[in-house]
């Protein structure tokens, strides 16, 4: 961790000197102008419309107009500001990525922007280094997404990940440490497997209290529809769903810790649980208000674990030592999984959408083989060929967890007053989320980036992390 902090500070003072001279080499990256994308077609993800031939003006950090590109209020803005023609692209909101680990902020924050995506919600690190890195990267002294974080998770005890853990053995001990959390100023409760459930319930009822939400594993003590019922505000991962999957088969489950994802064969027995009673199950978390981050790509990339730890596959030039040694001690007994965990979940991941329970995409960056930026598009392809509609694997990016972070007043899509953090993309990806790689631009809160500038973070990242 120490490590990681004196990177933090290096890439700080690199940063900075880098927006002081206002452009990237060998492409453009403007800081406070004003922009007008013209002749654009808008993304509209709440209707999932495209919406063609508009101009969209930028003001400082927002979106201050959006008018059809023909009117006479867009013939008016285009001596006024800088312009981008936007005939042939697309204009759609920045891409969320909602279960991270922000481990490396040097390499991570070029290659988030590099691939649209303008938000995370970081989901556990030790306090400090959450904290340094989320406002850095709020005040602009670090370059990257804005970041929303959770701190260190709240686990039994012992907790599983100590470096990343506080342990709370009794509900006095959960509530205290909820409001040492509230009180450093995290943004969310994150909650992991080996909690009673009633700490976890204490967690829930005192985070709801000081107005923080709570996401993360369902506890092994907990069933999943009791852990809704009492609030749980978001699921991670499949944990809890083998087991009512075991419950809906009338099988006997275990409601204790014996190590994570011990029941995941129920997975197996997915096709004998009788239709009816599944829809049931669905139907009552999704009136809970539960939302769910399946992180699906993180089951496909375990089917290749100690591919990953050896260091040789595409994309290692993006993951620094660091990162590389901790894949390699974290996960040094760890085999590589089967397929059917990530094939029948993207299968459940679907039931779910159908039964109409809030999805949001998120990878578990860092664990081994998921790359910031890249992992949020496979997560959305594998959402969209597992059957769910296009438009609703953006609103997943997008408009679902921007909601749940409270930040749907200002982001999460195109719209007048909302912060200018957007991308622009050569085809649409409503037809198809596979689109959505072809980025041509970025804005993140009314900074450009465009293509050259793109392709210098991406090298930029690469050198850093073989450094």
């Amino acid at each position: 961790m120490r490590t990681v902090a004196r990177r933090v500070v290096a890439i700080a003072l690199s940063t900075l000197a880098l927006c002081g001279a206002g452009a990237v080499e060998g492409g453009s990256m403007t800081g406070l102008a004003d922009f007008a994308i013209t002749d654009v077609t808008v993304i509209d993800v709440r209707t999932g419309q495209a919406i063609p031939a508009q101009t969209v003006s930028v003001m400082g950090d927002n979106i201050s107009q959006i008018v059809p590109a023909d009117s006479a209020d867009s013939a008016g803005l285009h001596g006024a500001v800088k312009t981008l023609d936007g005939r042939g692209l697309y204009l759609m909101p920045g891409l969320v990525d909602a279960h991270a680990h922000y481990f490396e902020p040097e390499t991570f924050g070029r290659l988030f922007l590099a691939h649209g995506v303008t938000l995370v919600r970081e989901m556990g690190m030790a306090d400090e280094l959450t904290l340094s890195i989320r406002d850095g990267l709020r005040d602009g002294s670090l370059l990257g997404p804005e970041l929303f974080g959770a701190g260190a998770i709240l686990d039994g005890v012992p907790p599983l990940i100590p470096l990343i853990s506080h342990g709370v053995a009794t509900p006095d001990e959960a509530r205290d440490a909820v409001q040492r959390q509230a009180a450093a100023g995290f943004d969310v409760i994150k909650v992991y497997s080996t909690l009673k459930v009633e700490v976890f319930r204490a967690i829930v009822d005192e985070a709801h209290r000081l107005g923080l939400r709570v996401a993360g594993h369902v506890p092994d003590s907990v069933p999943i529809e009791d852990a809704a019922a009492m609030g749980l505000d978001s699921s991670e991962h499949f944990f809890g769903f083998e087991k009512l999957i075991g419950k809906l088969l009338d099988a006997p489950v275990r409601y204790t810790y014996t190590g994570m994802g011990a029941d995941v064969a129920f997975f197996l027995r997915l096709g004998e649980v009788e239709p009816d009673r599944l829809a049931q199950a669905f139907d009552s978390l999704r009136r809970s208000g539960l939302t769910v981050c399946p992180t699906i790509v993180t089951f496909k990339a375990g089917m290749r674990t100690t591919s990953y730890q050896s260091g040789e596959f595409d994309g290692s030039e993006f993951v620094a030592p660091e990162l590389l040694a901790m894949w390699r001690t974290l996960w040094a007994d760890q085999s590589d999984l089967s397929s059917f965990i990530w094939e029948t979940w993207a299968r459940l991941v679907a039931q779910l959408h159908a039964a109409g329970v809030p999805l949001m995409v998120g990878t578990d960056l860092s664990v081994p083989g998921i790359l910031p930026g890249f992992s949020v598009h496979d997560e959305m392809e594998i959402w969209q060929d597992a059957g769910i509609p296009a438009p609703d694997v953006l609103r997943g990016a997008t408009i679902v967890p921007t909601t749940w972070l409270g930040l749907g007043a200002r982001l999460g899509s195109i719209e007048e007053g909302k912060a200018a953090s957007m991308l622009l993309v050569r085809g649409n990806p409503l037809d198809d989320v596979r689109n959505a790689r072809d980025v041509e631009g970025v804005f993140l809160r009314g900074q450009y980036f465009d293509r050259l500038a793109l392709d210098q973070l991406l090298a930029e990242a690469r050198e850093l992390a073989q450094r």
